[in-house]
Parts: C-alpha cells; structure tokens; sequence
C-alpha cells in the first residue's frame, strides 16, 4: 500500500486534469448528446488504467463493464453513472458547465459530483495499483451507465442479460452528497418509489362559474375529498388498507443506528424553513425512522383551472394530482400499487354516482426499495475502511430516504450493496455550478484504496 499511497501524492495534478477531461465531455442523459463520445473517452480511460473493458449494449445507453480479475476469493462490483443532468439555466452558471473550472477549492462543472468526480475517485484508485504494480487484493468489476439520471430505465434489464457478466460478491458504489455535518458517510440501503397521476374529470370544457355555478360539478372539491381519504393524519400515516403490511420491523442494529445520527431539533427545523418547535418532541431514532425506514405518500403537486394572474371565473373541467410514494422493503412497487387502485376505486365510486364525475389513475413509474444489513461482515468492512480513509468515524445511515437503482444488485444479483458519498454535501448536483471540492476528491481515491484493502482482509 505504501507504493500506491506515494503514487497518490505524488500524481494529484494528472488526477484532477483526468476527472476534468471527463466533466468535459457532455453525455446528457435525457438527450444523448455526447453520451457515445463519453462512453468512448471512459472507456479509453479505463483500458489506459489496466482495466479489460469492454462495451455491453442495452435498449438505450450503453453500459460500461470492466475487469481485473487477481485471482483472490472475493469480487468488488463498482458501480457509477457517466451520463449527466441538462445544464439548464445555463444563465446560473459561473463558468461554462462542460468547461471545469477549479476555483476556491472545488472543481465547478456537470457532473462534478453527479457522478464523474466520485467514478472517477473509484477509478483511480484501482489505476493506482495497476500502475505500481501492487497486486489488488479482490478482484474488482466496473459497471458504469449511461441511464441513471432517466431512472436507469434499461439497468435491471442489463443485470438480467448479463448476470453471469456481472457476478460479484459485493457492490460498492460512490454517489450523493455526505452528511451535512461534513463527516464521511455510509449508505446500507434506499427507499424505493412509487409514482402516480390522479385525474378527476367532470365536463367536456370549463364553465363559467357564475352562470353554471351550482350546477356543474367542480372535479377539484371532487380530487380533493379523494385524496383526503388516503391519510390518515399526523404523523404523517397512509390510509391505504394494507400499505404497511409488508414493512420490515427494525432490527435492534437499525434502531441503534438511527438513535446515533447527528441530530439537532431546533437547527434540523431551522434547516428546513420550518418552526423551530416543529420537531420539539420528536426524537433522533423517530425522525430518521420517518425520513428513512417508514413508507410515505406525499403529494407533489395539484392543478385545475386557472393560476395566472389576476383573475379568471371558471369551473374547470379537470383536476390532477401527482403523488409520489415512498417506500420500504419489503414493499413491492406493483402490489403497492394495485392496493393504491383499490382503494382509489373504494373512495371514487360514491363521489362519482353522487356528481357524475370521473377519476382515472396511472402509473409514472417506480423503483424498488433495498436495503443491506448492517450486522454483516461486507458492510461493517466498509465502515472500517471508511474510518480508517478520513480518520473520523462515518455518519451510518441504515437507509437514504432518497431512491437509488440498488434493488437491482441486492434483488436481482442477491448481493449486499453500500453507497459511500465522496461528495460535499453541498455539491449542488442537478443546480447550476455543481461541484465537488478537492479534498471530497482525494479522499475518495484514498478511501476507495482502503476500501480493496478492507475487503481484502476480510476474505484473506
């Protein structure tokens, strides 16, 4: 390790202009402008740093797959994304977004921190060693996308086609930001999602609402009167017969994690533009049981009628909300979703006989949740590598209340799977001047080193 530790120090530079010669190349994940030039330059990056690659196709963006295979009893699957969000508001930007430019200590472009910079950390780790001539001591596999800001539409696809490809023991993957405190930070597991759109119609066209007022049905107050019946008040509970049927209890591990997150009531409001009160009695281990390990609905949005200025005197024809579900293993997406119809149709079908009104829903898409234990001896290697890389003892978060394509891994390959973010927390990822600052850069080649080493061990 030593060699690979003075190899580090000594080729900074190179490493930074390596990361920003790939922030460079646009792969704009919703357009596909530049996603095969980037695919083609990563790849040359990883076949310059010893790494067998080669290039594996799907219905959409192709995935990058590569391999050193040391001959040890343990594999390493690194997972990361080269395709990037759209620029947009270009106007925002301080400096060109596919132009890197390191000011006051961060490197500011696309995919500075979403997920160039921290690939790349991962990448240049394993470089290190191939180019020392240090023997790894896991074998290590890459899987790097081009989908995962379009909700890595074809990744499950792709782990089905090529499983025996991507066969692993482990998958290791950095992205997000840190904790807000700035400590190092370990991921066991995400939420998963569900999304809807609900749609309560009435007449074929907007009515006035003086002359019409009265008699033609309003579909809004109809949505509205739908909705309320599926919550069943604070602290924030779904009265969907059966929602939470399939959670999985805490473990004891779980309730001991959540007890010891840094957790300020007053400034985690404060935070949050809410009261400062807001959270007075709610404990740690409550509020990240809710944020993380509990299932939410939540509604992300309502529209009928008129919401320009001014004023305009209708009854609208229609009313739509879109509700995004939050959910947990072992909740699964499509079951979720057929109880979620169920009782739709339980609520809908009086209000429809009563006003003559109509509601459709449909689905917009949806991720499975995963989650890896704590207790085992894969993650608990993580935490030790992560310690031992920043020297503090890492923020470990049983769960991310966010959702992430891990299903696939724990799910579909049957394997334990832990996120380590090696961005800043405030890496403004999908904003304009996203960014990652150096010291969240160098540590994650270093982490990313300890990390081979920890597994190594584990499995010596």
């Amino acid at each position: 390790m030593e060699k690979v530790h003075a190899f580090l120090e000594a080729h900074r530079d190179e490493h930074l202009a390596m990361a920003c010669r790939l922030m460079a190349q646009k792969s704009i994940s919703p357009t596909g402008e530049g996603i095969a030039d980037c695919a083609a330059l990563l790849r040359s990056m990883m076949e310059e740093a010893g790494i067998r690659t080669e290039v594996l196709e799907t219905p959409g963006h192709p995935l990058l797959f590569g391999e050193v295979d040391a001959g040890a009893p343990f594999t390493l699957l690194i997972y990361g994304h080269y395709d990037v969000q759209p620029p947009e508001p270009l106007d925002l930007w301080l400096s060109p977004p596919f132009e890197p430019t390191v000011r006051d200590g961060r490197i500011y472009g696309r995919g500075a921190g979403d997920n160039k910079g921290q690939l790349m950390a991962s990448l240049l780790a394993v470089r290190a060693y191939r180019k020392t001539g240090t023997p790894l001591p896991i074998n290590v596999k890459f899987c790097f996308e081009g989908e995962e800001e379009s909700s890595s539409a074809n990744l499950a696809w792709a782990v089905e086609q090529y499983r025996e490809k991507l066969a692993c023991d482990m998958v290791y993957t950095a992205d997000g930001p840190q904790h807000v405190t700035g400590r190092p930070t370990v991921l066991l597991g995400v939420r998963g999602i569900l999304y809807v759109q609900v749609d309560c119609e009435a007449a074929d066209r907007d009515h006035h609402s003086g002359n019409k007022g009265g008699a033609v049905p309003n579909p809004a107050w109809y949505l509205m009167q739908a909705l309320n019946q599926f919550w069943a008040g604070s602290p924030h509970k779904v009265a969907i017969p059966g929602y939470y049927d399939q959670v999985r209890p805490l473990t004891v591990l779980e309730q001991e994690l959540l007890a010891k997150l840094p957790y300020d009531p007053v400034a985690t409001a404060r935070g949050l533009g809410l009261a400062a009160d807001q959270f007075a009695d709610v404990s740690a281990a409550e509020f990240y049981s809710r944020t993380l390990m509990q299932p939410t609905l939540n509604i992300c949005g309502f529209t009928s009628g008129y919401g320009g200025p001014g004023s305009k005197t209708i009854i609208p024809r229609k009313a739509s909300a879109k509700l995004d579900m939050r959910l947990v293993v072992d909740q699964n997406p499509a079951e979720i979703y057929d109880l979620f119809v169920q009782h739709l149709r339980t609520v809908a079908e009086p209000l429809e006989r009563e006003a003559g009104v109509r509601f459709t829903v449909q689905q917009l898409g949806d991720m499975a949740p995963s989650r890896t234990p704590g207790d085992r001896p894969e993650a608990q290697a993580i935490v030790r590598a992560v310690q031992r890389a920043y020297g503090e003892e890492p923020v470990v978060m049983p769960s991310l209340g966010g959702s992430l394509p891990d299903y696939v891994w724990t799910g579909i390959l049957g394997v334990p799977s832990v996120v380590v973010p090696y961005a800043n927390h405030d890496e403004d990822n999908h904003a304009p001047n996203e960014n990652i600052s150096l010291d969240c850069f160098y540590n994650g080649i270093r982490c990313t080193a300890e990390v081979l080493v920890e597994l190594g061990a584990l499995r010596g």
